[in-house]
């Protein structure tokens, strides 16, 4: 798809509007993206970005992988991550989102402006959208996964929201384990902490991801950190 107008153009337009018409400035920014024939901003810059790499970013991935997709809002990091179910669905692997931020209906959008065709991915790609969504309730769901299915978990920092919920740290030292033995991808989208300053360093890593709990990042095999159309890799095994 074809932009009006190169992306800062965009961006300063939503800025404008933001200004003019007394409205946040992500609300502008995705009317703009509306008005370009993206549901939202992000979207809109994923898709005119490098975040294109999603065949190389699967390659990466290895059976019992645990991994971290990190940024701030609104750089990408949810395409990113529905981008990465969507190829593996495509290669013939289980995939599944499990999201206690998106509808499945706006999930399903999302894919779709992603390029999935009504119905590709129906039976490959599960989304899941439960306020039970735990370390407990993945394991079980994924109780008769194969071998190789990828998950994505939205987000990190939210597993652990209601008090019925074990502490966050325990929930990812169960879902390391469970991945480690049966050989299944586990990827979780991360925010990242507003004290990171991209003119201090041009992507952020493992040290600026938010940690409203304790917890040990070293369980994590491997991590990408995506800022301003950049995405960076990071392997800590």
């Amino acid at each position: 798809m074809t932009l009006s107008a190169p992306v800062f153009q965009l961006k300063r337009r939503a800025k404008l509007m933001a200004r003019e018409q007394k409205i946040p400035l992500a609300t502008a920014l995705d009317r703009v993206a509306q008005e370009e024939g993206f549901t939202h901003w992000s979207l809109l810059a994923a898709r005119s970005s490098g975040l294109s790499s999603t065949e190389a970013t699967l390659s990466r991935l290895e059976n019992g992988d645990f991994a971290l997709l990190g940024a701030r809002p609104r750089q990408g990091k949810t395409l990113m991550g529905l981008k990465l179910l969507l190829q593996a669905a495509r290669e013939g692997r289980r995939a599944v989102l499990f999201s206690l931020e998106f509808t499945e209906q706006t999930a399903r959008e999302c894919l779709a402006d992603l390029g999935a065709e009504p119905g590709e991915t129906t039976d490959r790609l599960s989304v899941v959208t439960s306020e039970e969504i735990s370390s407990d309730f993945i394991i079980e769901y994924l109780e008769d996964a194969p071998s190789g299915t990828i998950a994505l978990i939205d987000y990190l920092q939210i597993l652990d929201q209601r008090r019925s919920k074990p502490d966050l740290a325990v929930q990812v030292r169960e879902l390391r384990e469970f991945a480690r033995n049966r050989g299944i991808i586990l990827a979780f989208l991360s925010q990242i902490d507003r004290s990171y300053d991209p003119d201090v360093k041009p992507l952020p890593d493992m040290s600026d991801v938010r940690l409203p709990n304790r917890l040990d990042l070293s369980l994590f095999s491997k991590a990408w950190f995506i800022h301003g159309g950049k995405v960076g890799f990071q392997s800590t095994a």
